[in-house]
């Protein structure tokens, strides 16, 4: 997989976190933090500086994705590194995507012995495990070992990553709204001479969809799968769930989607694309369309974006992307708390933990080795600040979006200088979604919430993906999550909705 693929690797399966938005920006390339040689200024000092005879800290580290055949001679190096700057060395145990969230849960319950470990609104759910007493508090580590962090990456990640008034993790410093877009294969774009400026809706889409679904038998027009949802104007208590308040409420009422005329109108559309052969008849059972991709055998789909996505898509798929809006860029909870790395509660060593992830997260020397791997072995220099993959790089491919503090990355050969500034920009676009900072606590309601989901599993698939006939199973599915509790969460979400937006004079 090549270094762009890597970067983009959240962006890609984002689409699982909402429509995503894989996912995987504030701040720019020159930091505060860093010198020109990338040494850590905000970091403490080294053993040898100090004059420190203390024996050195080995932390352990949990993060998620596929282990690296090359991981122990790059941790090798890396703890040359650490161990000169903050006196201490690196266990890192990778867990692969779907694993990880049942793996940590069996070893936290456990007591397994760690130090910092991956957590996110998508994999070991961040604010039900700060809840529950899996991570330590941090603000005062934040304040004392982490300022390099707090003077680095955009304050809106720590400010709305806050659970019950604290910081339990820190995120790292990347895209921070959620922005939908339509992509396009622009090869059919360019051959039936189609024009994407005024597409701005599904509805909009539809004679293009036509003229390919004429014209190209074996493409399929919208390439769909089962969890895609329409973009609705709602903010959702719960990801994908039927609880939502508007985005423009002004009273923070929440509402049952399944009975607004925005979902309705939006599901009739959807049902007409199937009907017509918009999309595949399968779709409703349809977890991936990587085959397609591969082919360029699709017309257009809608994925979350962040700068330069076009060229990621592109360089990925091998054949031009290009994309428009769907929706405008919302900063919501879970796109602020898409990548985190907290410190268990039972690390003996939180202080130095602290020190690492600030080192981590402002020292580019440190970055980019965990990031990329070695020098002459994983990549080469081929500028100041640009890289480009060697064949031995296959085997030290990590998820870049895990690992920090993004933008002190080295850019990928063919990357414009700008990149971060771009990043800053469109960070700085961001509207803060009205529940930004709400996290609803379900432990009164575990048994409703488990309920709804089970209708949730038979129905929306079908409903969403216009598979069946919205006029019929709408109020179906709408009879189905009553009974199951659907109103009892809705009134419990407005009573803690209430408390929040007094405290927080909303």
């Amino acid at each position: 997989m090549s270094k762009k693929k890597k970067s983009f690797s959240l962006l890609l399966t984002s689409l699982l976190a909402l429509s995503l938005t894989l996912s995987a920006c504030g701040g720019n390339n020159n930091n505060k933090t860093t010198n020109t040689n990338g040494e850590n200024k905000a970091g403490n000092n080294t053993a040898t500086e100090t004059g420190s005879s203390e024996k050195p800290v080995e932390l352990t580290w949990y993060t998620i994705g596929a282990p690296q055949k090359d991981l122990d001679k790059v941790l090798e190096e890396v703890n040359k590194y650490t161990l000169e700057k903050i006196n201490a060395t690196i266990d890192m145990k990778m867990i692969d995507f779907g694993d990880y969230t049942q793996k940590m849960q069996v070893m936290v319950a456990s007591g397994e012995p760690m130090d910092i470990l991956f957590t996110c609104s998508w994999a070991f759910d961040y604010v039900q495990n700060a809840r529950k007493g899996a991570f330590m508090q941090l603000d005062e580590l934040l304040d004392k070992q982490g300022k390099g962090i707090k003077d680095t990456i955009d304050p809106a990640f720590l400010e709305g990553s806050k659970v019950d008034g604290h910081n339990y993790a820190v995120p790292a410093n990347k895209e921070l709204p959620a922005q939908e877009v339509f992509r396009f294969n622009k090869e059919l774009l360019d051959k039936y001479k189609l024009d994407i400026t005024n597409v701005k809706t599904m509805e909009g889409l539809e004679p293009l969809l036509k003229t390919i679904k004429e014209n190209e038998p074996e493409v399929t027009p919208y390439a769909m799968v089962k969890d895609f949802m329409p973009v609705m104007p709602f903010d959702y208590i719960i990801e994908k769930m039927p609880m939502a308040v508007y985005m423009d409420t002004k009273d923070y009422k929440v509402v049952n989607i399944l009975e607004s005329p925005e979902i309705k109108e939006a599901l009739k559309t959807v049902r007409k694309f199937y009907k017509a052969g918009y999309i595949s008849p399968e779709v409703a059972t349809t977890s991936s369309v990587d085959d397609l991709y591969k082919s360029g055998k699709w017309f257009t789909d809608r994925a979350a974006t962040q700068p330069l996505a076009d060229n990621l898509w592109s360089a990925s798929y091998g054949y031009p992307v290009v994309s428009t809006p769907a929706g405008q860029p919302y900063i919501y909870n879970w796109s602020v708390m898409g990548s985190m790395q907290a410190i268990s509660a039972n690390s003996e060593h939180p202080e130095k933990a602290m020190e690492f992830l600030n080192l981590l997260n402002t020292d580019p020397v440190l970055r980019n080795m965990i990031d990329s791997g070695i020098e002459g072995v994983h990549y080469e220099k081929v500028g100041d600040n640009m890289v480009k993959n060697l064949p031995d790089a296959k085997n030290y491919d990590m998820p870049t979006f895990s690992l920090g503090n993004i933008m002190i990355n080295y850019l990928n050969e063919g990357d414009p200088e700008n990149k971060w500034e771009e990043f800053k920009k469109f960070n700085d676009a961001g509207i803060n979604a009205p529940l930004l900072g709400f996290n609803f606590d379900t432990s009164k309601i575990t048994n409703e919430i488990a309920a709804v989901q089970n209708v949730k599993e038979e129905f929306w698939a079908p409903l969403m993906t216009g598979a069946v006939d919205p006029e019929e199973y709408l109020a179906k599915a709408n009879e189905k999550f009553k009974a199951a509790g659907l109103d009892k969460i809705i009134t419990e979400a407005q009573s803690q909705l209430d408390a929040w937006k007094a405290a927080n004079n909303k």
